[in-house]
């Protein structure tokens, strides 16, 4: 039987109580990953890339190849010009949240005496009111506040989560306290009974739910849900600065957050926008935030969503067309909207415990995300297309670097969407090894998880101490047989939401192993895909594989492939730092996330079906 999915994905089946708002609506809590070392045949190079080599490229961009330091040089003064784009800001920021996560397990007084050094500039170029934009003090003063697409509040966004990551790693909160200035200058100007603001750019309003997290103080929290509420309402809005119409569609402002049904607009702010409303329904009563998340998220999976987990197209602004418009060449699939998708992803899975959240976080994360960054951590895709004529690569930097510096601050901190928490059960949900030590209720956990995933699914979770409640293990939607062990004895489980709950009077040094069979797959995509008719793509475990045609010469344009007829081989290579390749014989694939990292060649995920 065909397994057909709607969009290249496999189909798996108010009032505010500020009093107690402490107390989160989450049913799993994340476990943060300065509790987690990771030491993973997989993921530690990519780890070290990023300390040595990402963070690297994007100071060296930042301070030597580009305007973006000596912008904040010349607000303190100021004087012009200008250099870059009005944004620039909010890449000095993410580099920086970057370095200081970096910086929690791989502690380096160089580069922690480097971002001093940032935030020294940053804090002199904030003005005396807390506002603080270098495109706006040194090129236009005069048109401060006066356009919602010019991205003010996303850097103030930036900026707030870049000191409050510097300030958990270090102590330091000179950084944050120049966030947390330019909040309360904000919400001097726009709020209840203020002026009315929709920010054309989401990411301050997740920003001010950390600043609350941090601070404490419920008025970050009220603001961001304010900024959520203003939006869908026809407030005679304006892109001032070139006198056009505002584009409503694109910036998610039709209807109001509540009432959403289907995803549109930009990809990368509608990530952002779900990740705010995520957060503050966690905290705030009755605002139906998360019943228009299940809406819009049920039409993202089954008719937006590509099998790498990456969302937009070319053609409609980094956006969305109709449904079931994925066209593959013209893919746009943005490496800030991928892993918008784990961010996004994530949150919905705390908020239920739903594997089926957990599921396209794996997804997006190991195809969509890994794309967007090269093996040696030095060059970047922006765009991540499904097929290639040879003619897309890597680059060293953008004009618009919003991507680089977003894998910069993602990457190391991969270790927060492995564990989660609730009263009653260790969460596992991404399988990574590592050791880890953390608080679940008022029991401490101590665990190491040893694995060869994503290429093998075999994976031991040893029990350091301890533990009272259950484990719930992460089963994957691709995954057809498993089985859990312990200490060598086969277990009993019960399956719930993609989770096997295993009960257990566990004691320290059990041993839990879980075995997930990984079997070659073929991926049929829904008919309504037009570019995927008659085609069909290879997935094994988490990986989407692809067709380069370094490894497919002079039969490239003319593969063809059948699974009633094809019997794949999986082989361990030591090419493209390590991969299992897959072959028929004939053909050779490698991951989706590996191409471009040779010799320019022609790439596709999906394959004529024979």
């Amino acid at each position: 039987m065909k397994q057909f999915l709607t969009t290249t994905i496999l189909l798996t089946t108010g009032l505010i109580c500020y009093a107690n708002s402490e107390r989160l609506t989450k049913r799993m809590h994340r476990v943060d990953f300065s509790q987690v070392f990771i030491d993973d045949a997989f993921w530690s190079p990519r780890l070290k890339n990023n300390a040595e080599k990402t963070i690297r490229v994007c100071i060296d961009q930042i301070e030597n190849k580009t305007g973006r330091m000596r912008n904040f040089e010349k607000a303190a003064i100021p004087e012009g010009p200008h250099s870059g784009i009005f944004f620039d800001d909010s890449d000095v920021y993410k580099a920086i949240e970057g370095m200081a996560y970096s910086l929690v397990n791989n502690p380096d007084p160089l580069l922690e005496q480097k971002v001093d050094e940032w935030i020294a500039k940053i804090a002199a170029a904030q003005q005396s009111d807390g506002y603080i934009n270098t495109f706006f003090t040194i090129q236009e003063p005069q048109n401060r506040w006066n356009d919602m697409d010019k991205h003010e509040m996303y850097c103030a966004g930036h900026l707030l989560e870049a000191g409050i990551a510097y300030y958990k790693a270090t102590g330091k909160r000179t950084l944050l306290d120049v966030g947390q200035h330019m909040a309360d200058h904000m919400m001097t100007l726009f709020g209840p009974n203020k002026r009315t603001w929709v920010p054309g750019h989401e990411e301050i309003e997740l920003a001010l739910v950390k600043l609350y997290q941090v601070t404490g103080e419920h008025k970050y929290l009220e603001f961001s849900h304010w900024l959520l509420e203003e939006r869908g309402h026809e407030l005679g809005k304006i892109n001032v600065r070139e006198n056009i119409p505002w584009d409503k569609r694109h910036y998610q402002d039709i209807y109001p957050v509540k009432d959403l049904t289907q995803i549109y607009g930009h990809a990368v702010r509608a990530m952002y926008l779900f990740c705010g409303m995520a957060d503050i329904d966690s905290y705030i009563e009755g605002t139906g935030y998360m019943e228009a998340l299940n809406r819009v998220w049920e039409d993202v999976i089954n008719t937006r969503m590509y099998i790498t987990g990456g969302i937009g197209v070319a053609y409609m602004s980094e956006g969305f067309s109709e449904p079931y418009d994925l066209p593959n060449f013209q893919a746009y699939c943005e490496t800030c909207a991928s892993i918008g998708m784990v961010l996004w992803n994530h949150r919905m899975a705390e908020a239920s415990g739903d594997g089926k959240y957990t599921d396209i976080m794996e997804r997006s994360l190991y195809n969509g995300v890994l794309s967007g960054i090269s093996l040696n951590g030095d060059r970047f895709f922006y765009v991540n297309p499904l097929a290639s004529h040879g003619d897309h690569h890597r680059q060293e930097w953008y004009g618009c670097a919003c991507c680089p510096s977003n894998v910069c601050r993602f990457i190391p901190s991969i270790g927060n969407y492995i564990y989660g928490t609730s009263d009653d059960a260790l969460w596992v949900n991404l399988y990574i090894g590592n050791s880890a030590k953390f608080k679940m209720g008022k029991q401490n956990v101590e665990v190491e998880m040893n694995t060869q995933y994503p290429w093998e699914g075999h994976t031991q979770l040893t029990l350091k101490k301890k533990l009272k409640g259950n484990l719930r293990l992460h089963i994957p939607a691709w995954s057809k047989t498993f089985e859990v062990c312990i200490n060598g004895e086969k277990a009993e489980y019960k399956q719930e939401l993609g989770y096997a709950i295993v009960s257990h009077k566990w004691k320290a040094g059990d041993q839990i192993t879980i075995d997930i069979d990984m079997p070659v797959e073929y991926v049929y995509a829904d008919p309504r895909v037009k570019e995927d008719v008659g085609k069909c793509a290879i997935q094994r475990g988490p990986i989407v594989y692809c067709a380069e045609e370094i490894d497919n010469p002079g039969i490239f344009e003319s593969m063809q492939i059948s699974a009633t007829t094809d019997k794949w081989q999986v082989k361990q290579d030591n090419m493209l730092n390590g991969i299992y390749r897959i072959t028929n014989g004939n053909y050779n694939l490698i991951p989706y996330y590996s191409w471009d990292n040779r010799e320019p060649s022609q790439m596709k995920v999906w394959i004529d079906n024979k």
